[in-house]
């Protein structure tokens, strides 16, 4: 069986590649979940409150919108990765990290959806940190 000479030449590199196109796709989808988040924001004002009945955000128009704009950032960012800009690396790390620590104030409302969007993040992180000599040699090639 012939082995492509284009391929083996890149080595590892596109695998990290794809890693970076799969935190492209999952930033965008957190984007996604945002803009449903900010929607139900505006639209549903008991979306954002505890089971214990205390007041997660105090305006839920301003929060609504906030949301919707995050979550723009968020598509705009993973699609940027997905076409492989550069400054999409840094701003999709900064998005990821943000997204994690804003979630981990959700924990005590919504527990198991905090946890998977925070993991998500790391994932995300993961991605867009590790090895990004091997990405950039992939993405050129």
């Amino acid at each position: 069986m012939a082995v492509n000479p284009d391929r083996q030449s890149m080595g590892g590199s596109a695998a990290w590649a794809g890693w970076v196109a799969f935190a492209g796709i999952m930033l965008a989808l957190n984007g996604f979940f945002g803009i449903l988040q900010g929607i139900t924001a505006l639209t549903d004002d008991r979306y954002f409150v505890a089971a214990s009945g205390e007041l997660l955000v105090f305006d839920f128009t301003a929060w609504g919108w906030i949301l919707l704009i995050w979550g723009i950032l968020l598509i705009v960012g993973g699609l940027g990765l997905i076409a492989a800009q550069g400054w999409a690396r840094w701003l999709g790390m900064f998005l990821a990290f943000v997204n994690a620590v804003t979630q981990i104030g959700f924990l005590a409302a919504y527990p198991i959806w905090s946890t998977i969007i925070i993991a998500i993040d790391v994932f995300i992180l993961f991605a867009l940190t590790a090895r990004w000599d091997e990405v950039r040699t992939g993405l050129r090639a």
